[in-house]
């Protein structure tokens, strides 16, 4: 019996060790939909295991504690990664959530970098109207050999400048609060 109680504890901390340790998400996103914390609040994004038994998944959060009740309980500790798995893979779908995490940024490559510079170019550019008169770096270096062209965009100035700021900056709402979002990436990272 003692032996039963021994491989029990060992494989309670092996699952313990290894969930915290390598499968955050699979951790966060069922804590998230189980307790109905909103995603977009941070008190789950901490979660670590503190305890399973064959009945539920003990996890703290942000100093609270939540249970998560395996429905129906194991009837060993071996059928702990399937229903993990289950749990998250339920949790992934009605959250609205991809299973694919994204863990790293990938600068913009060939094509996607010269217009990623061609737009920084321009932003840069059209700060300021007078970006496009004499004295001024761009037209003394650049500008200087086509007056009529610095002349126009002079004029369209404000007409290219703030839709192409008010633009983008609807992107990168659109992206961090959906695309992204999706992905489990968190803001500001």
């Amino acid at each position: 019996m003692a032996s039963s109680e021994s491989q029990d504890a060992a494989a309670k901390k092996r699952i313990i060790t290894h969930m915290n340790a390598d499968h955050h998400d699979s951790v966060f996103l069922p804590t998230t939909h189980s307790t109905n914390t909103s995603a977009k609040s941070s008190s789950a994004r901490n979660a670590k295991i503190k305890d399973i038994s064959l009945y539920s998944l003990t996890v703290v959060a942000n100093g609270k504690t939540h249970s998560i009740a395996f429905n129906p309980p194991m009837t060993s500790y071996r059928e702990a990664r399937e229903r993990v798995v289950a749990m998250d893979k339920d949790a992934v779908t009605a959250l609205g959530r991809s299973d694919i995490t994204v863990t790293e940024y990938r600068l913009p490559r060939d094509f996607h970098a010269v217009v990623f510079g061609a737009a920084l170019m321009t932003m840069l550019s059209f700060f300021r109207a007078g970006n496009f008169v004499p004295g001024s770096y761009l037209y003394d270096y650049l500008l200087v050999y086509v007056p009529p062209f610095a002349s126009f965009c002079y004029k369209i100035q404000p007409y290219v400048f703030y839709p192409m700021i008010s633009i983008h900056l609807a992107e990168a709402i659109h992206m961090a609060r959906g695309r992204l979002r999706r992905h489990s990436v968190v803001p500001g990272t």
